[in-house]
């Protein structure tokens, strides 16, 4: 029990020697280191888990996550080593708060894999259908890719088409009112009235004509833009059964699954915003206990020694200032 107390005052950057001489001082050493300690082991198995998100390694999964929880004990250690109590309490927040960041970032970083680890099954879920929204995304862009040259295409085709029907209706148009010019029904009224008839007959015949000559113009036009059409439909076909549906289920796949997951179901938004919010007191609980406790006689007595190791030193340096001095005195002479 003393062996595990001992190793917790070492994660709170405690002098050992000095605190066991403040035997009142110990549980609040204590208490920070554990909290110090356990951070470190949430994130290592944060570190871990997110690694083999990534690798799918069993092995360098956990030689990450240790080494990830020990970056995490060091940095957190540090803060808690570097504090020290002051009689002017504004002072230690005004130092203190640079810590406090520090601490909100890490315990984000640390919260997000475990966060995915909690929420794995409905994550699990949500990227089957965010990756079948990604593979018709990827089919939507080929086929608009592919939208405005079919369209021309077909607009060229229609184009040609329409040229023969209106050359066809004129005809028949010039052709019922020959007709009609033959058997009195229109024109003149007047039954056989050759000249007229043959008059309108030739232009019924020019018609013809023209409308013969835009099919012989046309048609194959037609046929090589028909054509054209088939095989630019057949390459989007072959582009589009050619998209693979790679699994889409990495960190940042996992990440943005969670925050739709977020966006969509109030009760995920709220405990992860809990999740979040937990860590951040985790990990600020050591610089808010040091910053919140009075000081205490554990402060008194690193002052103490720390003022006698500064004057112990400035003795030292004093001393050989004026042994160089009577050196250089003695030489002089």
């Amino acid at each position: 029990m003393s062996s595990l107390k001992e190793f917790f005052w070492f994660c709170a950057g405690a002098n050992r020697s000095i605190l066991k001489r403040c035997p009142t001082e110990a549980s609040k050493f204590t208490g920070i280191g554990a909290t110090v300690f356990f951070t470190g082991l949430l994130a290592a198995l944060s570190g871990g888990y997110a690694f083999h998100t990534i690798f799918e390694n069993y092995y360098w999964s956990v030689a990450f996550g240790l080494l990830w929880g020990a970056i995490i004990f060091n940095l957190d250690r540090f803060i808690v080593s570097t504090m020290k109590k002051r009689k002017q309490w504004y002072k230690e927040w005004i130092l203190a708060s640079p810590r406090i960041l520090l601490a909100v970032m890490l315990a984000i970083v640390i919260s997000k894999p475990l966060e995915l680890r909690i929420f794995s099954k409905e994550i699990d879920r949500k990227l089957v259908s965010l990756e079948e929204t990604i593979y018709q995304k990827e089919i939507s862009e080929v086929e608009k890719r592919y939208t405005a040259q079919l369209g021309t295409i077909q607009t060229q085709i229609n184009t040609l088409k329409q040229e023969i029907a209106d050359k066809a209706a004129s005809r028949d148009e010039l052709k019922r009112i020959a007709q009609q010019e033959a058997d009195g029904t229109g024109g003149s009224l007047k039954r056989d009235a050759g000249p007229i008839y043959q008059i309108k007959k030739q232009d019924a015949d020019q018609a013809q004509l023209e409308l013969t000559r835009a099919e012989a113009r046309n048609n194959p036009l037609i046929a090589t833009k028909l054509n054209e059409w088939d095989r630019l439909f057949d390459q989007k076909q072959q582009e589009v059964a050619g998209l693979n549906r790679y699994p889409w289920d990495g960190m940042a796949a996992r990440l943005e699954a969670l925050r739709v997951l977020g966006q969509e179901n109030k009760a995920i938004y709220t405990a992860n915003l809990f999740i979040i919010f937990l860590f951040i007191m985790l990990e600020c609980t050591p610089v808010l206990v040091k910053l919140m406790a009075p000081r205490g006689p554990y402060d008194e007595l690193l002052d103490i020694r720390e003022h006698f190791f500064k004057n112990h030193n400035l003795e030292k340096i004093a001393a050989l200032d004026h042994a160089t001095y009577e050196q250089l005195k003695y030489y002089s002479n």
